[in-house]
């Protein structure tokens, strides 16, 4: 700019200048400019000194201001208002590439519902805009529409039992028979933390969720355990609406073991059978003691990015997913692990 600085000087003395009716404040300095305008010489250091565009924000900030409108061509400087004042209401008059009288329109509004007075008289003045009474009622504010279910069911109404786990709603004993019946309903609505579980996209409900029902079913019907418990097919959720979900606990065996399957459908469509098991009538006997760990002869497994690895190949585990803290490997078909739950999903809190 100094090319031009001289030659902007001898223009400038020709101007005539008179202080400023309105504060304002000035981006050379960052303090009010007062007389200061009526100098040629400060509009030659305005072209050529420090733009003092921060400090001068904060300074109007002390003086009162909250709501700034911005006269200019695009939102630049809104945008660095709001870096400045985050707390600030930062309004551009125009836009690039928006129709103006749009944009105009728009700024008045945002400026007014913040506190600004608004000449809407003069605005509406020769369209043959008229004022019109609002309704005698008062604006209530409330709404009546259902809460999405965020909890199971109690079927006690219908004469059947709380089922005492987050996914089943109710349980019921069949007539002629020990058999029983447990019925849940799942969703990305009422379980969200599901949603941490994808395969290639698509939102899979784990396999220890299956195992975590199977167990606490065999704790609700006296047997000790899970014997066996084989997945036959993924259960995924949909992105809107829910699943029904069944679990069936058959009568006692020879051994007074019991059968389990789990089964869902969604809407009317017909039953798929995800699970079958078996629940043990006593515990089964461990042949192997883990009194040390971890256990002789056990290779250590790096799994410090396990879970980058498995997002890389379609399976993708959220944080509350995310529990393999170490393991190890024992020959060819064991594995050991230490899993723990992220410190904030624990608790009721």
């Amino acid at each position: 700019m100094d090319p031009m600085l001289a030659e902007y000087r001898a223009v400038l003395s020709s101007v005539v200048f008179r202080e400023p009716v309105l504060p304002v404040v000035s981006t050379v300095t960052g303090a009010l400019a007062g007389t200061g305008w009526c100098d040629p010489e400060y509009w030659v250091r305005q072209v050529r000194e420090t733009v003092r565009f921060g400090a001068a924000v904060e300074r109007t900030r002390e003086l009162g201001v909250s709501r700034f409108l911005e006269l200019g061509p695009d939102g630049v400087l809104s945008a660095m208002g709001q870096d400045c004042a985050p707390e600030g209401v930062f309004v551009p008059v125009l836009r690039r590439d928006r129709p103006e009288p749009e944009t105009v329109v728009g700024a008045l509004a945002r400026v007014f519902v913040h506190g600004t007075e608004v000449d809407w008289a003069g605005y509406y003045a020769g369209c043959g805009a008229r004022r019109v009474p609002l309704p005698t009622y008062a604006f209530q504010r409330e709404h009546f529409w259902l809460n999405s279910v965020t909890d199971g069911v109690d079927g006690a109404g219908f004469g059947l039992r709380r089922a005492e786990h987050p996914m089943l709603g109710a349980t019921a004993s069949l007539a002629d028979s020990n058999a029983e019946v447990y019925g849940g309903r799942l969703s990305l609505d009422t379980h969200p933390w599901l949603a941490e579980h994808t395969v290639l996209g698509t939102t899979l409900v784990p396999g220890a969720v299956f195992a975590d029902l199977a167990t606490h079913i065999a704790d609700q019907v006296g047997c000790a355990g899970v014997e066996e418990l084989t997945l036959e097919a993924g259960l995924v959720l949909p992105g809107h609406g829910a699943v029904q979900l069944q679990l069936v606990v058959g009568d006692q065996d020879e051994r007074g073991s019991r059968p389990l399957t789990i089964h869902s459908r969604t809407g009317d469509d017909d039953w798929v059978r995800h699970a079958t098991g078996v629940l043990a009538a006593s515990t089964p006997v461990v042949t192997e003691s883990l009194s040390e760990w971890p256990p002789t002869g056990a290779t250590r497994v790096d799994v410090t990015d396990l879970y980058d690895r498995l997002d890389e190949a379609g399976l993708s585990y959220g944080p509350v997913f995310q529990g393999l803290r170490r393991a190890w490997r024992l020959g060819e078909d064991e594995v050991f692990a230490e899993v723990a739950l992220p410190r904030w999903s624990c608790g009721t809190g």
